[in-house]
């Protein structure tokens, strides 16, 4: 692959903001605080499980749960939900953090490129399908909330409305950083959407940095071996990447507060087309028509 293909392009953007993001973690971490020890993570059913049973045998209840969401299926979406609505819980905080990474070009169940269709649209859909009850359960002084995932390689994204599913010239990395970016804007059009009906309702997008976790089994072997031998003093542990969405969900700083992007606790500009409004609402009109459902966005000022 010649380094002037258009496919080297975003590879190299992407490493050189991956780089950027990790010399800033090691000066962070040189000038404020100690390591915190690595905690577990994953995404199977059976992590799942395991979450439970360490949560309530730490917490001393049994008031804990796992239901099973695979967020590249819409169907399976469809059903969570329904299961979800089935019990009658409230919903003050939903977290959207499922993500593949790097993966090679192949599609969804649903035929969606599964960067957009996974990282993305499964997001989407779950968040629109639980809104009514995300509505039901915030109030004036405890806002539900919504915290979403992206990452700093949002900066280098580029959204093509004309071929989101990457079918002209496939980049895993290129398809990597669209569905990052589109997580952004998605946050923003929402919260635009929650403020113009006046819900008590916030979404807030966070930036995680650079985290030790089992994403980065499709990058380059040299790649990897550079991981493996640095990652325990230049990458964040999965507690440590978890820090800002906790903060998140439950700040009282953060309390009525959305549209915002958060990294190490801090609200940050995001990248300048982030605050394209007309970007942002035709990303959620064709999105809406990816996942079949009514584009409430067409109905608000």
């Amino acid at each position: 692959m010649s380094l002037l293909s258009p496919r080297a392009v975003p590879l190299l953007r992407v490493y050189c903001i991956g780089l950027g993001v990790i010399l800033h973690q090691l000066r962070r971490r040189l000038r404020l605080r100690p390591r915190c020890p690595p905690a577990p993570a994953g995404n199977s059913e059976s992590e799942g499980q395991e979450a439970v049973r360490k949560i309530k045998e730490e917490t001393l209840t049994g008031k804990v749960e796992f239901l099973y969401c695979d967020l590249a299926s819409m169907k399976s979406i469809r059903q969570f939900v329904q299961q979800f609505r089935a019990k009658n819980c409230p919903l003050h905080v939903l977290v959207n953090n499922a993500g593949v990474m790097l993966v090679p070009e192949r599609k969804t169940e649903d035929g969606f490129e599964e960067h957009f269709g996974l990282n993305y649209l499964g997001h989407f859909l779950l968040t629109n399908l639980l809104l009514d009850t995300l509505k039901q359960s915030g109030t004036h002084s405890h806002n539900a909330r919504i915290i979403t995932v992206s990452s700093a390689t949002h900066y280098v994204g580029k959204l093509h409305l004309d071929d989101l599913q990457s079918r002209c010239s496939y980049s895993s990395h290129g398809a990597y950083a669209q569905s990052k970016l589109a997580l952004v804007l998605f946050t923003y059009q929402l919260q635009h959407l929650l403020t113009a009906n006046g819900s008590h309702v916030t979404a807030n997008v966070v930036d995680p940095g650079v985290v030790n976790t089992e994403l980065y089994k499709h990058v380059f072997w040299v790649v990897k071996m550079v991981k493996w031998m640095t990652a325990w003093l230049l990458f964040k542990t999965a507690e440590e990447g978890a820090s800002t969405t906790i903060y998140a969900a439950v700040s009282p700083e953060v309390e009525g507060v959305g549209g915002c992007y958060l990294y190490n606790e801090e609200r940050t500009k995001s990248a300048e087309v982030t605050y394209d409004e007309e970007l942002q609402r035709r990303l959620w009109t064709e999105s809406c028509k990816m996942v079949g459902i009514s584009d409430e966005s067409s109905r608000v000022p």
